[in-house]
C-alpha cells in the first residue's frame, strides 16, 4: 500500500539539506516519542519509517536518485503513479488524494506508524481519511457501525486497531482544537464529539477522553454565543443554544449560583457572559428563560425578569406583564432601592401619584435630576418623568432585545392603544395599590439635595447609567467574540440599598385617597398627566422644629406598633439605652459649657509650639540605620514589565526540571498562587516539566479606583513552550497573547492576584 509521505517530510527537511542536517534531524525524530497510550508495536513501526527515510537519504547514491523523482513528481502535477490507492481503502479516499503529494510504499505492519508520523506532522484530516476505513470495517467485537457489543474476552483481529482508534480520536483532539482558536466553535464540537464518542463506545484510553470532555464544556460559552448569533431563522441551531445555555445554569445552579460547570468562568465572568448573550436573545426568550430562572430563587435573574417584562409589556402593549414585573420588584424591594423601577411600572400602569410618590424614596440621584429639571414648571414630577420613561425604555431597555435594538418607545402610543386603556380601566384605583408598595418601603432612604440638581442645564438629556455587575487555560479568541454594545450594561441588581439614618428617621409614604378615574394620556412630545379634575398644586414644605420630634415619635409608634411583642421590647430597650445615652452627652456637654464661662482656665496668648518635655520636637533617626525608601510612588510601565517578568521567571523554574515551587510564593498571592502551585505539583508528579522563553511588552498600567495599591496591568506575552516528559520531548507551541494581571502592593511589594488572557494573537 502507498501512503502520502516522502522522506523529507518525514524527518521535517528541506531538499537541500545536508548531511549534518540529515543527522541531527534524524537524532531529534528518534528522541522524540508519542504519547505513552501508544503500545511498543506502534511506536516500533515509526521508527523504521524514521530509519528508513535516514538510510535512503544518508546514501548518496540513493538520495540522488530519489531526488530526481521527487522533482519528477513536483513539476509533474498529473502523473498518475503515485496515486494508487490502497487496496483496503475506498474509492473516495483515493479520489480524494492530492495529485501534488509524494507517496511511499509500506507494508501493512507499518501503517499505524506512517499514521502516527502525519499526525505529528498536523495532517489531522488526512489521518481521518486514511483511518477510517480501518473503524468501519474492523472485527464485530469492536465495531463501531454494526451495533455489536464486544465482550470483555473478545479479542480483536487487528492488535494495531487500538492504536488506530487512538491515532483517530488524537487527531479529532487536534482538529478541534485547531478549529476553535480560529472562531469555528460548532466545528470544533463536533469534531471534538466524535472522537470523545468514538472512545466512549470502544472503551479506550478514558484520559485522552477526558481532555476532549473537558475543552467540550470550556467550549460551551463560545458554542452559545455563536449559536444564538445565527439568523432568527435558523430556528433548530438556536434552540441547541439555547439548550446548552440551560445545561450550564443547571450546573451552576443558576446565574449567580456557584456550581462548577466546567466551563472556567467565575461568577464575574459568568455575569458578563449573561449580559453579552442578551443582545442575541429576543424579549420573549428572555422573558421564558429569566423568569424561570428566578424561581431558583435568584435576584440577578429576577432583576433581568423585570426588564424583560416591562419590556414586552410595552411594546407589545399587554400591561398585565408590566403588573407581573411590579410584583418582582416587591420581592426585590426588600433588600435593594428599585423605587425607580418601581416608579416607572406605576407609571405605566396608569398610576400617576403612586409612581410620584416613591419615586421621592429614590436614590438615584441623576435620574431624579433630570426628572426635577424636566419638572420645574409643573405641580409635581410627572412631566420630568414621562420623559424619563421614554428615554429609558429607548435607551437602556430595548437595546439590551434582539427583536427590539430598534424600538421606538412612545408614551402616547402606547396610552393610545384599546387594549391597554381596557386593562388599566379594570385596575384598582391608587388609594388601594397604595397598601401594595408600603409593604417594601419600611426601610428609609436619604434623599438628595434637590436644590443642587436644580442648577442643571434645561438642555440635559442624559440619562443614568446603570452599574453592570477568562481564564489563562482557555484557548481565547474571544468573543469571546466580546461585542458588547457601547449602550449595554448590566442593570443595578447588585447595589443595595443603604440607609444612612436608620433609627432616627422613618420615611412614611402618605396614604392619600386618588381619583379613580385618574389616567394618564400623553398628547404631544411632552405628555403630561390628564385628569377629569384639575389637581390641586402641591407644596413641599421643609419641615420645622417643631414638627420634627412630633413625626419622629409618630413614625417611631408606628414602626413599634408593626412589631411581634419580643421584637418590640428588644426595640424598647435599644431606644431606652440610646435616650441614656444622649442624655448623658447633653448633660456632660452643658456642664462643661458652664465650667468654661464661670471658671475660666489661665490661657497663654500668641501661637503655641507643640513641644513636649518626654519627646523631642523632631523625630531624630538612628545615625547607624538606613533611610527608608518610599514605596508609595505609583507604578510605571518599566516597573510592571520587572514584575510581570519575575513572574515569567517564577514559572519558567516552577514548571521547569528542577520545579522550584516555593518561588511562586514570591510573586503570586491568593488564589493565584494556589492555582500554580497545584499545576507544578501535578507536572513534578507526573515526572514532566517545561522550557519557556518569553517577550513582554506592557501596553497599560491602570489604577483600579482610588487606591494606588491595586493597579491592572495589559501586557503584551510572547510565549514559547516546549513540553517534556520523563526528559524527552513531547511537543512544543508558540503563543502570542494580550494578558491582563491585577497587581497587589503588600509590604511595599508588588504581587500577581488575578491573571486572565483577554486577547490571542494567531
Amino acid at each position: 500500500m502507498r501512503i502520502p509521505l516522502d522522506y523529507y517530510r518525514i524527518l521535517g527537511l528541506p531538499l537541500a539539506a545536508n548531511e549534518e542536517q540529515l543527522r541531527q534531524a534524524y537524532s531529534d525524530r528518534i528522541v522524540q516519542l508519542p504519547r505513552r497510550e501508544y503500545s511498543t508495536t506502534s511506536i516500533s513501526s515509526r521508527k523504521k519509517l524514521i530509519e528508513e527515510a535516514y538510510m535512503v537519504l544518508l546514501d548518496t547514491e540513493e538520495r540522488k536518485a530519489y531526488d530526481q523523482l521527487y522533482l519528477a513528481h513536483v513539476y509533474t502535477p498529473n502523473k498518475t503513479a503515485d496515486q494508487v490507492p490502497q487496496q483496503t481503502l475506498t474509492d473516495n479516499n483515493s479520489k480524494d488524494q492530492d495529485a501534488q503529494s509524494l507517496s511511499i510504499e509500506i507494508t501493512p505492519e507499518r501503517f499505524v506508524g506512517s499514521l502516527l508520523i502525519l499526525q505529528e506532522l498536523g495532517e489531522y484530516e488526512l489521518v481521518l481519511k486514511l483511518g477510517r476505513p480501518y473503524l468501519v470495517n474492523k472485527p464485530s467485537s469492536v465495531s463501531l457501525k454494526t451495533g455489536h457489543r464486544a465482550t470483555q474476552i473478545e479479542i480483536p483481529e487487528n492488535s494495531d486497531l487500538p492504536d488506530i482508534i487512538l491515532t483517530v480520536s488524537l487527531a479529532c483532539l487536534e482538529l478541534g482544537r485547531e478549529e476553535w482558536q480560529q472562531g469555528h466553535y460548532e466545528n470544533a464540537a463536533v469534531s471534538l464529539e466524535t472522537g470523545e464518542e468514538l472512545l466512549a463506545r470502544e472503551g479506550l484510553f478514558p484520559s485522552v477522553r477526558a481532555e476532549m470532555t473537558a475543552d467540550l464544556y470550556k467550549l460551551r460559552p463560545y458554542r452559545i454565543l455563536e449559536l444564538l448569533a445565527l439568523p432568527q431563522t435558523q430556528i433548530p441551531k438556536r434552540r441547541q443554544g439555547l439548550e446548552l445555555l440551560q445545561s450550564i445554569l443547571e450546573d451552576r445552579g443558576g446565574i449567580d449560583g456557584t456550581g462548577n460547570d466546567q466551563s472556567g468562568l467565575n461568577i464575574d465572568d459568568f455575569l458578563r457572559f449573561i449580559q453579552q448573550i442578551r443582545h442575541y436573545l429576543t424579549v420573549s426568550e428572555q422573558h421564558k428563560l429569566f423568569e424561570l430562572e428566578s424561581k431558583r430563587p435568584s435576584a440577578v435573574a429576577t432583576y433581568l425578569a423585570v426588564y424583560s417584562l416591562i419590556a414586552r409589556g410595552f411594546a407589545q402593549r399587554q400591561p398585565a406583564l408590566i403588573r407581573q414585573a411590579k410584583q418582582l420588584l416587591m420581592q426585590l424591594g426588600k433588600r435593594q432601592d428599585v423605587h425607580l423601577e418601581q416608579s416607572l411600572c406605576a407609571l405605566l400602569m396608569g398610576q400617576t401619584e403612586e409612581a410620584t410618590r416613591v419615586l421621592e424614596l429614590s436614590q438615584e440621584y441623576e435620574a431624579l435630576a433630570f426628572i426635577r429639571e424636566k419638572s420645574q414648571d409643573s405641580p409635581d414630577l410627572l412631566p420630568g418623568l414621562c420623559l424619563y420613561s421614554e428615554q429609558w425604555l429607548q435607551q437602556e431597555v430595548f437595546p439590551h432585545f434582539r427583536d427590539l435594538a430598534k424600538q421606538q418607545a412612545s408614551l402616547k402610543e402606547y396610552f393610545a392603544d384599546r387594549q391597554v386603556q381596557a386593562y388599566l380601566e379594570s385596575l384598582p384605583n391608587d388609594a388601594q395599590i397604595t397598601n401594595e408598595w408600603a409593604v417594601i418601603n419600611h426601610q428609609s432612604f436619604p434623599q438628595p439635595d434637590i436644590h443642587h440638581y436644580r442648577h442643571h442645564n434645561n438642555n440635559t438629556t442624559q440619562t443614568p447609567q446603570h452599574h453592570q455587575p477568562v481564564n489563562p487555560e482557555l484557548p481565547e479568541t474571544h468573543p469571546r467574540p466580546q461585542p458588547e454594545s457601547s449602550q449595554g450594561s448590566i442593570p443595578r441588581w447588585n447595589h443595595p440599598s443603604t440607609d444612612g439614618n436608620e433609627g432616627n428617621q422613618i420615611s412614611q409614604i402618605p396614604l392619600t385617597a386618588a381619583n379613580p378615574n385618574r389616567r394618564t394620556h400623553p398628547v404631544n412630545d411632552h405628555p403630561t398627566a390628564v385628569t377629569n379634575q384639575q389637581p390641586p398644586k402641591r407644596r413641599r414644605r421643609k419641615p420645622t422644629a417643631n414638627t420634627l420630634p412630633q413625626r419622629f415619635i409618630q413614625s417611631q409608634a408606628n414602626f413599634l406598633s408593626s412589631l411581634d411583642p419580643k421584637t418590640r421590647l428588644v426595640w424598647l430597650v435599644f431606644f431606652s439605652l440610646g435616650g441614656v445615652l444622649i442624655f448623658s452627652l447633653l448633660v456632660s456637654t452643658t456642664f462643661g459649657l458652664v465650667k468654661n464661662i464661670f471658671f475660666p482656665s489661665p490661657s497663654l496668648k500668641g501661637e503655641q509650639l507643640a513641644i513636649q518635655l518626654n519627646q523631642p520636637p523632631i523625630n531624630i533617626p538612628d545615625p547607624n540605620s538606613e533611610p527608608e525608601a518610599t514605596n508609595n510612588e505609583e507604578l510605571t510601565k518599566e516597573t510592571a514589565k520587572e514584575v510581570i517578568e519575575t513572574w515569567l521567571s517564577a514559572k519558567t523554574s516552577a514548571l521547569g526540571q528542577n520545579h522550584d515551587i516555593d518561588g511562586l510564593k514570591e510573586i503570586l498571592t491568593g488564589a493565584v498562587l494556589s492555582q500554580w502551585q497545584s499545576v507544578a505539583q501535578q507536572e513534578q508528579e507526573d515526572q514532566r516539566h517545561r522550557q519557556y522563553k518569553h517577550n513582554v511588552e506592557i501596553v497599560t498600567v491602570s489604577n483600579k479606583g482610588t487606591d494606588k495599591d491595586y493597579v491592572s496591568v495589559d501586557a503584551q506575552v510572547q510565549e514559547v513552550t516546549k513540553f517534556y516528559q520523563n526528559s524527552q520531548q513531547q511537543k512544543s507551541s508558540s503563543e502570542n497573547l494580550r494578558v491582563r494581571y491585577d497587581l497587589v502592593r503588600k509590604e511595599g511589594k508588588w504581587l500577581i492576584q488575578k491573571m486572565s488572557v483577554i486577547q490571542n494573537f494567531l
